[in-house]
Parts: C-alpha cells; sequence; structure tokens
C-alpha cells in the first residue's frame, strides 16, 4: 500500500504561508524561497532583540545629557556624581524624569551636588 502525503504536506505549506503573510514576490509563494525567508526572518527578529536593550540605553544616555548639559554640566560629570551620592535612580528612570518632570530632576541634580 502506498504512502499518500497529500494532508500533511499541504498543512505544512499552509503553516508556512501563513509565517509568510505580507511577504513579496516568491518569498511568500514558493515554499523553499519562503522558508528561507521564514529562517531569515527568525535570525534577524533574534538578533534585534537583543540590540534593542543597547539602542535604549543609548537613547536614555542622549536624553540625560541634554537634560544636564541645559544646566551647565556634563553627562560625564553628572553619573559619578550620583554613584557618590549614592542615588541609585537608573537611566531609564532619569530620561524619564528629565523629560516629563523636570522640576524632579532639578532636585537629583541637586541631591547630586553638581547644580549650577
Amino acid at each position: 500500500m502506498r504512502v499518500k502525503r497529500g494532508i500533511h504536506r499541504h498543512r505544512r505549506v499552509k503553516a508556512l504561508h501563513a509565517l509568510t503573510k505580507g511577504y513579496r514576490g516568491m518569498k511568500r509563494t514558493t515554499v523553499k524561497k519562503g522558508k528561507e525567508a521564514v529562517i531569515k526572518a527568525g535570525q534577524n527578529a533574534y538578533r534585534d532583540r537583543k540590540r534593542k536593550k543597547h539602542n535604549f540605553r543609548s537613547l536614555w544616555t542622549v536624553r540625560i545629557n541634554a537634560a544636564v548639559r541645559a544646566k551647565g554640566v556634563r553627562y560625564s560629570q553628572f553619573i559619578p556624581a550620583l554613584k557618590k551620592a549614592n542615588i541609585t535612580l537608573d537611566r531609564k528612570t532619569l530620561s524619564e524624569l528629565a523629560i516629563h518632570h523636570p522640576e524632579i530632576f532639578d532636585v537629583v541634580l541637586k541631591e547630586a551636588g553638581v547644580a549650577k
């Protein structure tokens, strides 16, 4: 008796087409190119989940630097002053304070001892 694989193949291809929805050209319609595209997309997604953390930390640093420069202090002076004053706010929090609550950020600057 011969083995019929129609159902299994159709299910596999249907699942692949669900993953390649939104892709253009042969990447969406053919199995081989679609599989390659899905694998590559997964690699990019994995890598960029890691890069995202790096990108946000850079963004927070830039925002803090801009906020402290407006007060006449450099970022490289501000961060060690925070550590010396035992202020344990992370960069994300400092960035949010600088943007949304500048009066509280000014208090942090004074507590750190770098406000001019």
